[in-house]
Formats: C-alpha cells, sequence, structure tokens
C-alpha cells in the first residue's frame, strides 16, 4: 500500500512538473494561457512551449528563419505574435500546426520572400494578419499579391500592409478575401488605384490611405473609392493638387461628406498658394481653373495649369538672374561708365556748339562775308 501511494504521488509530481514547464527566458501564465518571450536575444523559436497556451508572444528578438516543425503541437494558440524579430524567411507550412490560429503578427520583420504556402492555416482559420513594415522588398510585395489572389486567407477580417512602401497593388489583389472588414494601407507609395483593385470588398469598414503618394483621386481611383460603399475611408496626409485635376475629388467629397473620416483634414500641398487650405475650403474651382475646362475626369486640365505654372516661375528666374548679372557687370564697370558718358557729353556738347555757330553764320550775310575774307 504504501509503494502503491508512493508511485501514485511520483506520477502526480512529474505530471505537475511537466505541466508547469515554461521555456527557458520566457514567462509563462497557465492562469492567462499566455507565453511571452520579449526581448531575450533568442536566435530560434524555443522548444517547450506548454500546451495550454493560447496567446504567445515572441518579440524582439534575433530569429531570422521560422521552419514548418516551430511550432509543432500547439493546437491551442489563437493569438501569435512575431513582431520585431528581423525573420527573413518563412518556410512553407511554418503555421500549418497552428490548428485554431486566429491573430499573427509579424510586423517589423524583413521577410525576402513568402512562399505561396508560407501563411496556410489549416481550416482558414485566420482572421487579422499584421504585416506592417514587414516586407523587405517588391518581390516579397509581389509573392503576397499572388498568396492572397489563391484564396489561402479567404477568412481574413482584418489585413495591416501599412509602412512596406508599396507602389501599386494588381487588380483583383484581394478579390478572395470576402470577408474583409479592415484593410491598412497608410503609409506606402501608392499614386492610383486601378481599375478593380478593391473588387470583392462588398463588406470592407475601414480603409486607410493616409500618407502616400496620392496627388489626386479621379477617373480609376474614385471609382475604386466608391466601389467600397460602407467603408470609412482616411485620406489625409497626401501630397494632394488642389489644382483642375482635384474637381473630381472635390465635387466627390462635397456629396458625400459622411463617408471620408477625415475630409476636413485633406490638406492642399500645391500650387503654393493654397497650401495653407484644405482642399474643401480651395472651392468648386481649385486653383482658379473653370470646371468645363478641366473636362469630366479633370486628368488634363490639371496637367495644363501644372506644366502653365512651372514654365513662369522658370521664365522668372532666368529673367532674375539675368537682371542680377546685368546689375553686377554696371557695378563692376562703374568708373569707366562714368567716364565714358562724361566723353559723351562733351562731345555732343562740341557737336552743338558747331552747330550753332554755323546756323549762326548762314543766317547772317554779313558774317559769311567775314568769314570768307579771312579763309583767303
Amino acid at each position: 500500500m504504501i509503494g502503491f501511494t508512493w508511485l501514485l504521488f511520483c506520477g502526480l509530481l512529474h505530471v505537475s512538473v511537466l505541466h508547469a514547464a515554461c521555456p527557458p527566458r520566457c514567462e509563462c501564465s497557465e492562469a492567462a494561457q499566455t507565453v511571452k518571450c520579449v526581448s531575450k536575444d533568442l536566435r530560434h523559436i524555443p522548444t517547450g512551449i506548454p500546451g495550454y497556451t493560447r496567446n504567445l508572444f515572441i518579440t524582439g528578438n534575433h530569429i531570422s528563419r521560422i521552419g514548418s516543425e516551430s511550432f509543432k503541437g500547439l493546437d491551442n494558440v489563437t493569438t501569435l505574435s512575431l513582431s520585431n524579430n528581423g525573420i527573413t524567411e518563412l518556410e512553407p507550412q511554418a503555421f500549418s500546426g497552428l490548428h485554431s490560429l486566429l491573430f499573427l503578427d509579424l510586423s517589423g520583420n524583413r521577410l525576402a520572400a513568402i512562399p505561396p504556402e508560407a501563411l496556410t492555416v489549416p481550416g482558414r482559420t485566420l482572421q487579422e494578419l499584421n504585416l506592417s513594415r514587414a516586407l523587405r522588398d517588391p518581390s516579397a510585395g509581389a509573392d503576397l499579391a499572388r498568396l492572397l489572389r489563391g484564396g489561402a486567407l479567404s477568412g481574413l477580417r482584418g489585413l495591416d500592409l501599412s509602412g512596406n512602401a508599396l507602389g501599386t497593388l494588381p487588380p483583383g489583389t484581394f478579390r478572395r478575401l470576402p470577408a474583409l472588414r479592415r484593410l491598412l494601407l497608410a503609409n506606402n507609395s501608392l499614386a492610383a488605384l486601378r481599375n478593380g483593385t478593391l473588387a470583392g470588398l462588398g463588406r470592407l469598414e475601414e480603409l486607410d490611405l493616409r500618407r502616400n503618394a496620392f496627388r489626386g483621386f479621379r477617373g480609376e481611383s474614385l471609382a475604386e473609392l466608391e466601389a467600397a460603399p460602407r467603408a470609412r475611408l482616411l485620406l489625409a496626409h497626401n501630397p494632394l493638387s488642389c489644382s483642375c485635376a482635384a474637381l473630381p475629388l472635390a465635387r466627390w467629397l462635397n456629396g458625400s461628406r459622411e463617408r471620408p473620416a477625415d475630409a476636413e483634414r485633406l490638406a492642399c500641398a500645391s500650387p503654393p498658394a493654397l497650401r495653407n487650405y484644405t482642399l474643401l475650403e480651395a472651392g468648386g474651382a481649385p486653383g482658379g481653373c473653370l470646371e468645363d475646362e478641366a473636362g469630366e475626369g479633370g486628368e488634363g486640365g490639371g496637367g495644363a495649369d501644372l506644366a502653365l505654372q512651372t514654365s513662369y516661375v522658370f521664365l522668372g528666374v532666368v529673367l532674375g538672374f539675368v537682371g542680377v548679372v546685368f546689375l553686377f557687370v554696371l557695378y563692376l564697370n562703374r568708373k569707366g561708365i562714368k567716364r565714358w558718358m562724361f566723353d559723351t557729353r562733351d562731345a555732343c556738347r562740341e557737336a552743338l556748339e558747331g552747330y550753332h555757330y554755323r546756323m549762326e553764320v548762314d543766317s547772317d550775310p554779313r558774317l559769311s562775308q567775314v568769314s570768307t575774307t579771312a579763309d583767303l
């Protein structure tokens, strides 16, 4: 009996020790079902993560690679944060062992490529994906576009792609994301939205396009914004031109001011005369052009207006430079010019005196005879 009791005690103690195990340099909380390995100078994903873990935070380390076996056996994890680890490589099926994963944060890494199956999660349960400041070069952005179009992330409700220097988004990039509610594209280099870029996002509730390179929203770009009628738009801090090219956007804002949440902060970056104004304050004909001159899309008028302004500025600079050079030459030769002016004055005076003398001689015959006698 004593032997059985001792054996039972040892067994319970062993199970307790296994259950309470925590990877070195990590903090584990069974009550919160959370494991944190934050800024511990880790070089790889630690082993021995407890099976009860639902929230796993491995951030601020020096992990360059995520392998297909990195999260094996962690079926309960729903939230995984791998931000700011310097990750450059994701192997195919890197997260295939996380059958319950809902939230994945890869922000602040340096991904050079994203294999087609790198973000595949069994059952397509992933709902939130954060890739802000995570793509190192344009090739990773192209990989991501192919991944999104492939349908492997069809259950996403939130996608953060901010801060990745994205210059273009191919048409249909988000077509296979019918459940998407939040799309964050701030701090990129987008200058236009192509026809079909936002196709398939009928449920979109928030679209953040702040701090990009949009000089105006017209043509295809404006049509794309109209394709997301339920979305809360954020458009501020773009270098908007308040010339004729902005007419379509101004009319659109005046007709649907309740939709862009930051409509009052859409500031004019050009022309210089309107830099202290918002687009709405600039009026119905920004830049002083007539609406019928801009046309329906406002595309030609804006370019001509900008080109004309540039030509005037260049001409003014050239004339000003020529004037400065002329004045400088005059200053350097001021003594010679003064002497030339005096000589010219004396020569003119002598010529006038001679001419006056001849006029007097010709008008008086007696003087003419005296002059003739004197000549003899």
